[in-house]
């Protein structure tokens, strides 16, 4: 049992020198990976969107069925359109009464000339100031009624813009839209599938700006800081190994034990910190592709 042990640690120790290069630290390729999920229920019509399918941001790949929309939008506009046909028209409906307010100020005008030549008496005065004010007192009344009609007919009106806007939200989270460029991961829906909301459809990721994820010990973080150019080495299984700029994009600020998966410098190490860096993928990277990394 002890020469089985002995053999295992030496076949590692070689292994780890037969890279050429000591690396500071290790770990893996990964994405920010993005959930595209249905924004509203119905019938999937069309999903133009396979696995490995590079998309673009902000450009449609499916819809989702919107006949029923479609409708109370169209019944809304006819609703509208009623309303605005209730709006009262205010000149037409003030003009007869500003023409006898016109007619009365000129007869009154007529009258008190007759009464500085004595030929009228201060009734017929008074009786067309009387007529007047009742004719004025009529006319801001229509007018406050008129206005208070508008006013409620404008806010109708303004209430079916508001569910014509709500409608057309509703009409454009039935479109498929991708927020960010990215590959398909995982495609979990197909076209003639009812979709209810939030109903996973797509998982894509961005494969050109790919992390490596790797593990540093609590002595090296005085050596790593936020924006620092490293170098990232990339392992492809036998000696294919590249070599890749990276910049260090985020330093967990919290510990955590060491996945078993991943080595560290000092193997005696249980908590590491876990940092992100950044690499342009040239096309070869995939992501869980196994990594180092060199300060």
């Amino acid at each position: 049992m002890k020469r089985i042990t002995i053999y295992s640690a030496a076949a590692c120790l070689l292994a780890a020198c037969s890279h050429g290069e000591v690396y500071d630290a290790a770990g893996t390729f990964e994405a920010t990976e993005i959930t595209l999920s249905a924004e509203a229920a119905g019938r999937i019509l069309t999903l133009d969107a396979e696995l490995g399918d590079r998309l673009r941001a902000n450009r449609a790949v499916g819809c989702i069925d919107t006949l029923q929309l479609s409708l109370q939008r169209r019944q809304l506009e006819r609703q509208r359109a009623s309303v605005a046909t209730t709006r009262p028209d205010i000149a037409k409906q003030a003009a007869s009464l500003r023409e006898q307010i016109a007619k009365q100020r000129t007869e009154r005008q007529r009258v008190e000339n007759l009464l500085r030549d004595g030929a009228a008496t201060t009734k017929q005065l008074d009786d067309i100031d009387a007529q007047l004010r009742m004719l004025e007192g009529q006319l801001d009344a229509l007018l406050s009624t008129l206005g208070k009609n508008s006013a409620s007919i404008d806010e109708n009106a303004s209430a079916i813009d508001l569910q014509i806007a709500q409608i057309d939200d509703r009409l454009a989270k039935c479109r498929i839209i991708p927020p960010v460029d990215g590959t398909v991961l995982g495609k979990y829906a197909e076209a003639g599938e009812v979709a209810a909301v939030g109903r996973p459809l797509l998982k894509i990721a961005d494969l050109d700006r790919i992390y490596l994820r790797a593990y540093f010990t609590s002595d090296q973080l005085a050596a790593v800081r936020l924006g620092q150019e490293v170098t990232v080495t990339a392992d492809f299984g036998g000696d294919a190994r590249y070599d890749y700029p990276g910049r260090i994009v985020w330093i967990a600020s919290e510990s955590e034990f060491t996945p078993k998966a991943i080595q560290t410098r000092d193997s005696r190490a249980n908590l590491v910190y876990a940092v992100k860096i950044a690499v342009q993928n040239d096309g070869r990277l995939k992501l869980g592709m196994y990594g180092e990394v060199k300060l």
